[in-house]
């Protein structure tokens, strides 16, 4: 199960560009789709948490998964996978710069990637979003609302997120229900 972990998320490292976000749909498929190691629930909540922690998302999703799977070894099986193929390009990428630095066509190249690496921004987005209930479109509207035209910081719009999750929880239980 650990080399299986850490051949996916080394592919899923090694064939993304863009970052983080343009990961998350890739590691869906493969936790999800693929293999069946997640269910599509708690891989919501796994992306959550991703987040909230500090550092990259695709850092977080991996350890968070490998955790979920094979505990300690599972995460650091994933995040070695996740993180070996950039480490590797950007060594490569460091010792030869100076050669490339003006090149034309990896100009072009780099310039050709940003419309895909947009696409993959967005379409983890509208997945996800998919099984959004009404009132939960309202609060992602307000907090989009509140940090780009307010200015609020979004560390206030975690932490009053974080204590209004405590306090739903703890009202849930106090009235005998489910979570």
């Amino acid at each position: 199960m650990l080399w299986q972990l850490f051949i996916s998320f080394l592919k899923i490292g090694a064939f993304t560009f863009g970052g983080g976000y343009a990961m998350v749909p890739l590691i869906e498929r493969e936790v999800i789709d693929k293999n069946g190691w997640v269910r599509r629930e708690d891989f919501l909540d796994l992306l959550t948490i991703a987040q909230s922690a500090p550092g990259p998302i695709a850092l977080n999703t991996a350890v968070f998964v490998g955790y979920r799977i094979s505990g300690l070894k599972g995460a650091l099986s994933a995040l070695m996978g996740i993180v070996l193929p950039s480490f590797t390009i950007i060594l490569l990428v460091a010792l030869f710069f100076a050669d490339i630095r003006d090149n034309v066509v990896v100009d072009a190249a780099f310039k050709a990637m940003r419309p895909a690496v947009v696409a993959l921004i967005v379409a983890p987005i509208v997945g996800l979003a998919k099984g959004m209930n009404h009132w939960l479109w309202i609060v992602a509207g307000v907090t989009a609302l509140l940090i780009w035209y307010f200015g609020v910081s979004p560390v206030y719009v975690l932490v009053a997120g974080a204590a209004a999750g405590l306090l739903w929880t703890i009202y849930t239980i106090e009235r005998g229900g489910r979570q």
